[in-house]
C-alpha cells in the first residue's frame, strides 16, 4: 500500500531515520519542522498520512492536530514521548488517529503507519456489522455478554479489567501493543479503572487461557515493545 507520508519532526536525524524506514517500505515521504512547514507540504499536494511529533517548536503538535481536524480528514499518527500518558489522551480527543510513544522500533512504527493506512482506505466504504463474537485460539469472546467461553462453550469469568484489557488485544491481533496503550484502550471502554499493573492483569488473563502459562503462546511479551495477540482472529 504505497502512500504519501509526511513527517513533522524538529529532529533532523528523526526526519531522516522514519524516512528512510518508510521509503524501503515503498511510499513517498516529505518531511517538515514545524507547523509552518506543514501547511506548506499540504499546500503543494495530497498527503494520506501524517506523522506529528508532539513537541515542536512554536505551535506545538495537540494545536496543529486540532487545526487540521477543523478542515481536513487526513490520517494523523502523533510520536509522543515515553509517559505522557495526559497529552497521549489529548491528541486522540484532538483527532489523532493512533500515537507512538518514542523511543520506538521500527517494526512497530511500519506496523502502526500499514494499519491506519488501511483504516484510512476503507473509511466510507460500507462497513459489515461489527462480529459480536470473537474466535481466537479456541476460544471464543462475546461482546454482548462479555463473557470468555472454552472450546466446550464454558464460561470463563473475567474481572471487567481483564475483559477490556483481552479485548483490546483481540481487536488488534498479532500487533505490538505498549503497556502505556493497553491501558488507554481498557481504561476507555469502562469507568472503572485497573487497580493493579497491566503485567499483573495479562498474568491473570495466561493463567486462564493458556495451556502453560509460564510459556505463553497466545499473549506473547515482546521485550521493549508490550504485548501481543500471537492468533489468528475470526467472527465466531
Amino acid at each position: 500500500m504505497s502512500a504519501h507520508i509526511l513527517i513533522v519532526d524538529d529532529n533532523a536525524e528523526m526526519r531522516e531515520l522514519v524516512g528512510r524506514a518508510l521509503r524501503r517500505e515503498g511510499h513517498r515521504v516529505s518531511a517538515a519542522a514545524d507547523g509552518r512547514a506543514m501547511r506548506e507540504a499540504l499546500a503543494a499536494g495530497p498527503v494520506d498520512l501524517i506523522l506529528l511529533d508532539l513537541m515542536l517548536p512554536g505551535e506545538d503538535g495537540l494545536t496543529l492536530c486540532r487545526d487540521l481536524r477543523a478542515t481536513s480528514t487526513v490520517p494523523v499518527i502523533m510520536l509522543t514521548a515515553k509517559g505522557e500518558e495526559l497529552d497521549r489522551v489529548l491528541g486522540l480527543k484532538m483527532g489523532a488517529d493512533d500515537y507512538i510513544p518514542k523511543p520506538f522500533s521500527t517494526p512497530e512504527l511500519l506496523a502502526r503507519v500499514e494499519a491506519v493506512l488501511r483504516r484510512a482506505k476503507g473509511a466510507g466504504q460500507p462497513q459489515p456489522e461489527p462480529a459480536k463474537r470473537l474466535g481466537f485460539a479456541g476460544w471464543v469472546l462475546d461482546l454482548d455478554r462479555r463473557e470468555l467461553l472454552s472450546a466446550e462453550g464454558l464460561v470463563v469469568p473475567l474481572s471487567t479489567g481483564e475483559f477490556n484489557l483481552l479485548l483490546a488485544l483481540v481487536e488488534r491481533p498479532r500487533r505490538v501493543l505498549s503497556r502505556e496503550q493497553l491501558l488507554d484502550l481498557a481504561r476507555g471502554r469502562s469507568a472503572v479503572a485497573f487497580d493493579r499493573s497491566i503485567d499483573t492483569q495479562v498474568s491473570r488473563l495466561r493463567r486462564k487461557i493458556e495451556p502453560d502459562a509460564k510459556s505463553p503462546e497466545i499473549i506473547k511479551t515482546v521485550w521493549g515493545g508490550g504485548y501481543m495477540l500471537a492468533a489468528d482472529v475470526s467472527p465466531a
